[in-house]
């Protein structure tokens, strides 16, 4: 009798997302990215992610720039008495309030933003790179590499299901730990939980390519095994990549936010980011609990526009869940 591991059923999931993809590209007449579009634009899930999508990364480019105060000022400091449990909220020159230490709430909430783009797209990029060089010499190998190839791929994917054995945020957690409390270190600690997925993704994605049409042709023809690679297999092989960086995006939010949340990010608690905003609330929660309220609602809002978006994104290219 056979049992399954969480980690050997995510392993499952991320090959059935590459197998499919792959399958998709080879066998649509059209361009998929182009069948891509005209689903997504018929979807209201992904019309609604893209717009929480967009409307983030504007306030995050442009926050600093409309935010009315300095979001690290206590320029109302003698009007809030935590002692005593008195705060301020909304009002005319204050539109969400002031924080604790008499802060602006809407202008820390606007530069948090930036903040929380910076590390979600940092860490992403940082799984996205150095997952697909892991997954592109695996696949790469076990596909053209013969014996020695299938050696250097059974390495790298023991490694990559350690990885995938301990949930991504408890991988995080560790490994900031050790690197101690910095922004830099949520970056990496995010970046590097991120990585078996990406890497697993596309060594299957590149798999399911090696038994193309094109590719044996071009065996036939006589072209060198790493001018298949790097000009034909490994760019026909992003697009689970892709759709799954949409994804990765929201969960590296969540992970940064608890990161910060923990005492793990920026160790200047008085720089705003959500996290690290959700755990000064924490303290005044049954006096003032719209401190907390906001940057909560920030995280679920930004990562469910990423969310749907990526869903979308993988309805429209597997071919079992189109209408």
């Amino acid at each position: 009798m056979s049992t399954t591991t969480p980690s050997s059923k995510k392993a499952d999931k991320i090959d059935r997302l590459a197998e499919l993809t792959a399958r998709t590209e080879t066998a649509s007449g059209a361009s998929l990215w182009v069948e891509t579009l005209r689903r997504l634009r018929r979807s209201k899930m992904a019309m609604i992610g893209g717009a929480i999508m967009a409307a983030f990364v504007v306030l995050a480019i442009i926050g600093p720039w409309i935010a009315p105060y300095s979001p690290t000022a206590q320029t109302w400091r003698d009007e809030v008495f935590v002692n005593r449990g008195e705060f301020v909220g909304p009002r005319g020159d204050n539109w969400l309030g002031l924080d604790h230490l008499g802060r602006d709430l809407f202008s820390r909430l606007l530069e948090g933003t930036r903040q929380t783009l910076l590390v979600g797209v940092v860490s992403t990029l940082l799984g996205f790179v150095c997952g697909a060089v892991v997954g592109g010499v695996a696949g790469a190998a076990l596909s053209f590499g013969g014996r020695l190839g299938q050696r250097i791929d059974t390495v790298l994917m023991r490694l990559i299901d350690m990885m995938l054995a301990l949930p991504s945020l408890l991988l995080a957690v560790s490994i900031a730990a050790i690197l101690g409390q910095s922004l830099t270190t949520v970056m990496i600690a995010v970046g590097v939980a991120q990585i078996p997925i990406f890497a697993r993704l596309l060594r299957g994605s590149m798999l399911a390519q090696a038994n193309a049409d094109y590719v044996l042709a071009a065996r036939a023809l006589g072209v060198r095994r790493r001018r298949i690679v790097l000009a034909h297999v490994l760019p026909n092989s992003l697009g689970p990549l892709i759709v799954q960086s949409t994804l990765a995006l929201a969960t590296a939010i969540i992970e940064a936010a608890a990161l910060s949340y923990l005492g793990l990010g920026n160790p200047d608690a008085s720089q705003p980011e959500w996290g690290v905003m959700l755990a000064q609330a924490q303290r005044f929660f049954d006096q003032e609990p719209m401190m907390a309220v906001y940057p909560a609602l920030g995280i679920i809002i930004t990562a469910l526009g990423f969310t749907l978006l990526g869903e979308a994104m993988r309805e429209a290219l597997d071919p079992r869940l189109r209408s």
